[in-house]
């Protein structure tokens, strides 16, 4: 079998090592992959927007299975354009695809199909949305509705942050065609929660549930980023959670797409506010698995992840997945100046020795002429550890974290910090 993962940074990776742990016989192609997903099969080199250069590389290698990684070439409709080709694919098409890439679609649906949610206005022009921002209560979230690489959800503390956002998207441009249609709605006190359910637009496997840490600074302070660091699985995840939120969330809005002609084929990622009454409403949508929690879940996956993505893929129901006993923690390194301005091309060291579970996947890494490990990305390398309860994964990751080195290393010590204090209240 010939698959395809289509990405170049951790999740894709991830994937790659998921499918090759899974069978070491898949004959893999990644494009455009990095230096860390090399050993496990062919990069190519091309861009995942460069939908022309992807299918030709789909046909040219005779790809059994395609499986696109990032939010952008979906919202571009490679899933549409590899299945007129009779490609099979795993992936939402473009239409289904605006569940991520428009906010303001996203909250349509929900409005339609009864999804819980937060209260919300879309708004185009400023003046509009300033003289609606005047009376809201403080907080308040200002999002850019295009695809804004995880950071273009703003919480604002006050009025007058909020404010000064909106003019930066809809009077300065600053977001360019993602912040051009903005949505402003309440904030959503709780707990957040990342459910990620492979799907055939009907029948749903869910993949185990992960925590995602957006902020940059330890705390969950500083500004929102595409994320810093995840750990799964959740103890707030319940089985009875976990149904309500099939029943409430996920089963609905499928429907809606499929009524809005749009069915969904691939992972649908559901970003949850679990609310102090322990309500899931959802903060957004993606069409994709997210990251960096696939760099937790797929390890976390004993085996049938190949088998189920295939199925989907061509339509049928998914197969169920054989979960591992244990836990897993990522820690993301991201270069200086992360997430506005990362510096690019510090030398990277890792220990060629790393304590015994840990798995390093590749984000933002490319090797130079000299055969030098060097920062070429905003979010550098996912530290993974999977160990048999939380506060080991937490502290192996934290050490293999802490034993990598190139200048300017930003990382949280802190991932997974609701669990340490659940498990010490616990205890």
């Amino acid at each position: 079998m010939k698959i395809l993962v289509v990405g170049g940074g951790g999740r894709e990776h991830a994937l790659a090592w998921a499918l090759h742990r899974e069978d070491p016989t898949v004959r893999l192609f990644i494009a455009p992959g990095n230096p860390g997903t090399a050993p496990l099969g062919s990069n190519l080199p091309i861009s995942p927007t460069d939908l022309d250069r992807v299918v030709e590389a789909v046909e040219a290698h005779d790809i059994d299975l395609t499986i696109v990684g990032p939010e952008a070439p979906l919202a571009m409709g490679l899933a549409d354009r590899c299945r007129a080709r009779g490609r099979t694919v795993f992936g939402p098409g473009q239409a289904a695809a605006a569940i991520e890439a428009s906010k303001a679609f996203a909250k349509e649906v929900m409005q339609q199909a009864n999804v819980p949610t937060a209260a919300s206005r879309t708004f185009t022009t400023l003046p509009e949305a300033l003289a609606y921002v005047e009376p809201h209560p403080e907080p308040l979230v200002v999002k850019a509705s295009g695809l804004a690489a995880g950071k273009g959800a703003v919480v604002c503390a006050t009025r007058v942050q909020a404010r000064d956002t909106l003019t930066a998207m809809l009077g300065e441009d600053r977001f360019g065609e993602a912040g051009r249609v903005v949505v402003v709605e309440e904030f959503m006190a709780g707990e957040e929660l990342s459910v990620l359910a492979i799907t055939n637009g009907e029948a749903i496997e869910l993949l185990p549930a992960a925590q995602d840490h957006k902020r940059l600074g330890e705390g969950d302070q500083g500004p929102n980023t595409g994320g810093m660091g995840a750990y799964s699985p959740v103890a707030i995840a319940t089985p009875a959670l976990l149904e309500r939120v099939r029943r409430e969330v996920l089963d609905p809005t499928l429907a809606q797409l499929a009524r809005l002609g749009a069915p969904y084929n691939g992972v649908l990622y559901a970003g949850l506010m679990i609310g102090p009454d322990g309500s899931p409403r959802v903060v957004e949508f993606n069409c994709r698995l997210g990251d960096p929690e696939t760099q937790v879940v797929l390890p976390l996956v004993e085996s049938g992840l190949t088998e189920c993505l295939w199925r989907v893929a061509r339509g049928e129901p998914p197969s169920a997945l054989r979960r591992r006993s244990g836990a897993a923690v990522t820690t993301v390194l991201a270069a200086r100046g992360y997430p506005d301005h990362p510096e690019q091309g510090a030398a990277i060291t890792i220990p060629t020795t790393l304590p015994e579970g840990v798995t390093v996947f590749h984000a933002g890494t490319a090797i130079d002429g000299n055969g030098t490990l060097r920062v070429a990305g905003g979010r550098v390398l996912n530290v993974t550890a999977v160990a048999r309860d939380f506060a080991e994964a937490q502290a192996r990751s934290r050490a293999a974290a802490a034993a990598i080195g190139f200048e300017g290393k930003l990382w949280r010590r802190d991932i997974g910090w609701r669990e340490a204090m659940r498990q010490t209240r616990g205890a």
